[in-house]
């Protein structure tokens, strides 16, 4: 099979990724696009935007209970969790779709596999029909993020959960302990608490929303106990004892091991980069803990490799992955390129 040539391949299809290679192909470059799984990255399809269209469910829930305050009338309120899934995951599916449309307009070769860097310059796809070996002028890392998972506690799908089956879920949780209270962690005990879920949240900072600033997490955790949800700050969840149909939590507050029951988990403490398997020590990149060492530019300090998005470092945020990929996009095409400035980036959760 012939070997394909680009001046830019894009290696995952995120928010970071797929923006970056729109910009390059706009600016002229041979685009191409590795992805393994779904267009659109975890954001599209397991994270921020599946996450949002069921809170919108939740939030309306909870105003169809207060209709009587703006002279509405909702008798018999209730909701089919399957619905509500259903419509999250058409929602992330659209959106998806959408990606693929914008690719192949722009011209974007997108090949469907997962791609290793053999050696620089090159990138090796192993696709369900065989392996694909590109030649590339610039390579960028977009590869993104998962759960991190703690000994002791991993997901088992069942009983304890990670994003994608608390995105899924086969049944509607009673008592759900949450450990972490970043945004992943908050939005599923938000959604669950609305629902009636019976929800306690650990977390092992001094505050919630450990990143926000401090009036904002002391705000949310008067709102939150204010709908019924238990916190538990400087608290650690030491171990999880399964049984059949119930999970006792050993958790560390204050000093003393208190033993609380539930019938589902969700962790949520925290990502870790994707950056196995990838052949990045081969070529010379640097990590540091699960992430790739960049500059202000996103330069790996390998000639024409650069890394992008969640890959490169917190803050873990779909917009500063869609920046840094038209900044990446830009300097390839010999533009003058701004440089990210992490700690001006607005957060959001």
């Amino acid at each position: 099979m012939a070997t394909k040539s680009f001046d830019v391949v894009v290696i995952g299809s995120g928010p970071g990724g797929y923006v970056a290679a729109i910009r390059a192909a706009q600016l002229g470059l041979s685009t191409c696009v590795v992805e393994r799984e779904h267009l659109g990255g975890i954001c599209l399809n397991w994270g921020c935007i599946p996450t949002k269209a069921m809170l919108r469910s939740s939030e309306v829930f909870h105003l169809m209970h207060r209709a009587k305050e703006f002279g509405l009338k909702a008798d018999n309120v209730g909701y089919d969790l399957d619905a509500v899934v259903k419509r999250s995951r058409q929602v992330a599916g659209q959106l998806s779709g959408g990606i693929g449309h914008l690719l192949k307009k722009n011209k974007v070769t997108v090949i469907m596999g997962e791609g290793t860097i053999p050696a620089k310059g090159k990138v090796s796809v192993k696709t369900d029909k065989g392996v694909e070996e590109i030649t590339a002028k610039n390579i960028i890392l977009a590869t993104g993020a998962r759960a991190r998972e703690l000994p002791g506690l991993e997901a088992d799908g069942d009983l304890v959960w990670t994003y994608k089956a608390a995105l899924t879920p086969k049944r509607m949780p009673k008592k759900l302990l949450v450990i972490g209270s970043g945004a992943i962690g908050i939005e599923f005990a938000s959604f669950y608490n609305t629902l009636g879920a019976d929800t306690t949240v650990v977390e092992v900072m001094d505050r919630v929303l450990p990143v926000e600033d401090a009036e904002i997490s002391a705000f949310a955790k008067k709102s939150f106990e204010k709908q019924g949800m238990k916190i538990m700050q400087k608290a650690m969840v030491k171990k999880l004892d399964r049984a059949k149909g119930k999970v006792t939590a050993h958790i560390e507050v204050g000093g003393k091991v208190e033993k609380h029951d539930f019938d589902t988990v969700i962790s949520a403490v925290g990502i870790v980069g994707n950056v196995e398997n990838l052949g990045l020590e081969k070529v010379g990149v640097k990590l540091d803990r699960t992430h790739v060492v960049t500059d202000e530019y996103c330069r790996t300090g390998v000639d024409g490799l650069y890394a992008i998005g969640d890959i490169a470092g917190a803050p873990w945020l779909a917009h500063k992955a869609s920046h840094e990929g038209t900044m990446v996009a830009e300097l390839i095409a010999g533009k003058k390129a701004h440089p990210i400035k992490p700690n001006s980036i607005a957060g959001c959760t």
